[in-house]
C-alpha cells in the first residue's frame, strides 16, 4: 500500500510475541504506519507517555495491568488516545466494561488482517478528522489574531494621523510617533534623528526605551555608521545579527530598522526602531514604519511652514511699526508690500481650508488675523502718505 505523507503512530501491546510480530510486520507497517511495541501494561503506559501515539491496539488479557487498566491510566494522565482492544472468545463482559471506559472497538482473537485493517481505518478516520478540526481551529485563531493586529495597526496609524493634523507641538508629535512605531513593528526601543539645517549632521530629537548612555544624547549629535548610509541612499534599511555587529548600534540592539523621513524625496531625518534580540524585522514591519515616517514628514513640513508664516508676519509688522509716522511713503514700495501681504493671506486661507484639524484651523485663523492687522496698518500708512507731503524713505536728506 502507499505510504502516507504523515505516518500515523500505532502502539501495539500484547503478551503474545507472535501476535505482536503479525500485527507489526504483516498488517501495520505495510499500511505505512509507524509501529511501537510493548509486552505488558506498564511498558504500554511508559511508551504512550513517550511517543504520544495516534492509536493503541492493546490486549484485554495482559499480565499485570490489563487493557482496561491501560484505559484508566491514559485517562488519568490526560491522554486522549483511541484504543482498540483484542480479546479471546468468551470475554464479552470484559469488552463491554472496556467500551464504558472509552475503548473504540474490540477485536476477537484470532485476528484477521482484513478485520484489523477495517477497524484501524475507522478509528484513524476519527483521529484525522479531529486533527483536521484542531488544525483548522488553530488556523482560525491565528487568522483572528492577525486580523486583530491589523485593526490595531490601522487604529494606531489613524491616531498618529490625528496628532499630525491637530498639533504643531513637536514634543507631543514625537511621543506619539515613538509609541506607534514600537507598536506596529513590535520593537523594544525607538528614536528619531533630524538633520541640522545646512548640515549633514544628525541630532537625536526623541527616543523611547534607549539605554541610559544613548538616551543621554538627546538633542546632541548622533553618529552610528548606519544612519548616515540611510540618509545617503534615501532607502529604508533592516539589519540584524551578524550584519549589524560591525556597527556601534550592536552595542544596545541586535536588530534595527531605519526608515527615512522625506520631504520632496529628500531625507530630512530618520525614524529608527530596534530589538534586543536578533529577530529580523519583516517586510510588513518596514511598510508600517515607512507609513509612520510619512506622517512624521507631513507634520514636520506643516510645523516649519506655520513657523515661517508666523515669522514673516512678525517681520512685516515690524517694518510697518518702524516706518509708520516717521517717513513719507514711496507708493510703489507700500503697494508692493500690500500685494505681498495679500498673497500671504491667500496662502494662509488655502492652508486653513486644507487642514482637517479644528486646532490647526484656529491657528491659521489667528495667523490670518495677524496678517489682516498688518494690512490695516499698511493701508493706514498709505492714507497718511496720500494726505501729507512725501519724503524719501529714511527721513529728510
Amino acid at each position: 500500500m502507499e505510504v502516507r505523507a504523515k505516518r500515523d503512530k500505532i502502539l501495539v501491546v500484547d503478551e503474545d510475541p507472535a501476535l505482536l510480530d503479525f500485527l507489526t510486520h504483516q498488517v501495520l507497517q505495510p499500511m505505512g504506519h509507524q509501529v511501537f511495541q510493548a509486552a505488558d501494561g506498564a511498558q504500554a503506559i511508559e511508551a504512550a507517555m513517550r511517543v504520544n501515539p495516534d492509536l493503541i491496539i492493546a490486549s484485554l488479557t495482559l499480565p499485570g495491568l490489563s487493557g482496561k487498566d491501560i484505559l484508566v491510566a491514559l485517562s488519568a494522565q490526560g491522554l486522549d488516545v483511541p484504543v482498540l482492544l483484542t480479546a479471546p472468545p468468551g470475554r464479552e463482559s470484559d469488552a463491554l466494561q472496556a467500551f464504558r471506559l472509552g475503548a473504540k472497538d474490540c477485536l476477537i482473537k484470532p485476528l484477521r488482517e482484513a478485520e484489523v485493517a477495517a477497524a484501524l481505518e475507522r478509528a484513524l478516520m476519527d483521529v484525522r478528522l479531529r486533527r483536521e478540526r484542531q488544525e483548522l481551529s488553530q488556523k482560525l485563531a491565528e487568522s483572528n489574531r492577525q486580523l486583530e493586529r491589523r485593526v490595531r495597526e490601522l487604529t494606531t496609524l489613524y491616531g498618529i494621523g490625528k496628532v499630525v493634523t491637530s498639533t504643531t507641538d513637536q514634543a507631543r508629535l514625537f511621543d506619539k510617533l515613538m509609541e506607534g512605531s514600537l507598536y506596529v513593528t513590535e520593537a523594544d526601543m525607538g528614536w528619531v534623528l533630524l538633520q541640522l539645517e545646512k548640515s549633514d549632521q544628525l541630532v537625536l530629537r526623541a527616543q523611547r526605551n534607549l539605554p541610559a548612555p544613548q538616551a543621554a544624547k538627546l538633542h546632541r549629535l548622533w553618529k552610528d555608521g548606519v544612519s548616515e548610509l540611510v540618509m545617503l541612499s534615501g532607502q529604508s534599511l533592516s539589519l540584524h545579527g551578524e550584519g549589524l555587529n560591525q556597527f556601534v548600534l550592536s552595542n544596545f540592539c541586535q536588530a534595527v530598522l531605519i526608515a527615512p523621513i522625506k520631504v520632496r524625496d529628500q531625507p530630512i531625518g530618520l525614524l529608527c526602531v530596534g530589538r534586543i534580540k536578533p529577530r529580523a524585522f519583516t517586510d510588513r514591519d518596514q511598510a508600517m514604519l515607512e507609513a509612520v515616517a510619512d506622517y512624521a514628514s507631513i507634520s514636520l513640513v506643516n510645523a516649519r511652514l506655520f513657523k515661517a508664516l508666523e515669522a514673516r508676519a512678525r517681520r512685516l509688522e515690524e517694518v510697518v511699526s518702524q516706518s509708520q509716522g516717521t517717513v513719507a511713503l514711496d507708493p510703489a514700495f507700500w503697494g508692493d508690500l500690500e500685494r505681498r501681504l495679500h498673497s500671504m493671506r491667500e496662502k494662509v486661507i488655502a492652508l486653513r481650508a486644507a487642514s482637517p484639524s479644528p486646532e490647526n484651523k484656529r491657528a491659521f485663523e489667528n495667523l490670518m488675523a495677524e496678517v489682516d492687522g498688518v494690512l490695516e496698518r499698511v493701508r493706514a500708512v498709505q492714507e497718511i502718505g496720500t494726505s501729507e507731503p512725501q519724503q524719501p524713505i529714511g527721513g529728510p536728506g
